[in-house]
């Protein structure tokens, strides 16, 4: 497991001026998610931590749904920076 393969897409001062933002939100819910998947490959049996998992999973989605919808721009270009798959439109 690697504690500290974190992903520093925003920069420390775009962290600074706007950490309720709809971007450093989905930052942060990936590096979690990131985290998370890790400690799951070794502990295959924590069924609270996977639960824990799929709830954030939730929360990104529904914030990459809003940021799609808002601004496809700003979302295209979150996606390639955090190299996350898009989500599927309905």
């Amino acid at each position: 497991m690697l504690k500290n393969s974190f992903i520093s897409v925003i920069s420390q001062k775009e962290k600074e001026e706007n950490p309720g933002s709809v971007e450093f939100q989905v930052f942060s819910f990936t590096n979690k998610i990131r985290r998370l998947t890790s400690h799951l490959q070794l502990h295959k049996k924590d069924f609270l931590s996977q639960r824990g998992l799929r709830k954030i999973l939730g929360k990104r989605q529904r914030l990459l749904a809003y940021l799609l919808k808002k601004n496809r721009v700003r979302y295209k270009e979150l996606i390639s920076q955090l190299n996350i798959r898009e989500t599927k439109t309905r």
